[in-house]
């Protein structure tokens, strides 16, 4: 499989890709890592009377389901806040994803907006990690870690991030991006109604910015 649009690294000693879905791809583990899908917060705003086009549920589910195939994952790691709310008709959307790829096992570690029931996780067939999960040398949370323990390397969301970068012309814009640290990589949210948060990297931290369907090493200000 060629990654022409992607970008290899490596974190501690396992192989990862990022990739322009805004997802990680671990190829010796045959996982998918996703962070902050948010489903049912675009339906949770439309219940509010707020006015947000619906075609970013379609685009969500597009994606997902471009991702299994392409790749076909043995598992597929949901870095929290899977579910952005309470119960609406999002979650059965999910649901008929997840029976469209019984051979692949949905995990979640769960985020803070992660607060449905326990039954509505089990009918949706999906395994819970309630504070993290361990895979090989990597330690997957939804919040990233404030020290990450030695020989581990941290994979989070939560955060949203998103660069800041300013062309030749003083024009700007905020990009969202993989925020790489020493010892942790903090994932873009998947979700296309999430919001940005700007990051500023320090000294020997990386940025890898989604742009035009690609993965890109940039520098931010």
């Amino acid at each position: 499989m060629k990654y022409m649009r992607s970008v290899k690294l490596k974190f501690g000693s396992e192989s990862v890709v990022l990739l322009p879905e805004k997802a990680l791809w671990l190829p010796d583990c045959k996982a998918l890592v996703i962070a902050d899908v948010h489903w049912g917060k675009i339906d949770h705003f439309r219940k509010a009377g707020i006015p947000v086009p619906v075609k970013g549920n379609d685009k969500n589910i597009e994606i997902l389901v471009r991702l299994i195939n392409q790749h076909k994952p043995e598992r597929l790691l949901f870095l929290g806040d899977l579910f952005h709310s309470v119960y609406n008709d999002e979650w059965e959307t999910f649901g008929q994803v997840r029976k469209a790829f019984a051979q692949c096992s949905f995990e979640l570690i769960v985020g803070n907006h992660d607060i449905l029931s326990e039954t509505q996780y089990n009918r949706a067939r999906l395994t819970i990690h309630p504070k993290q999960l361990v895979l090989n040398k990597l330690l997957l949370t939804h919040e990233p870690l404030e020290t990450t323990p030695e020989g581990f390397f941290n994979l989070a969301g939560h955060l949203h991030p998103g660069a800041h970068l300013i062309g030749t012309g003083k024009q700007s814009l905020t990009l969202p991006c993989f925020f790489v640290k020493a010892d942790q990589c903090i994932l873009p949210a998947f979700g296309s109604f999430t919001g940005l948060a700007r990051v500023r990297p320090k000294t020997g931290e990386k940025i890898f910015v989604v742009a035009d369907g690609k993965v890109h090493a940039v520098q931010a200000h």
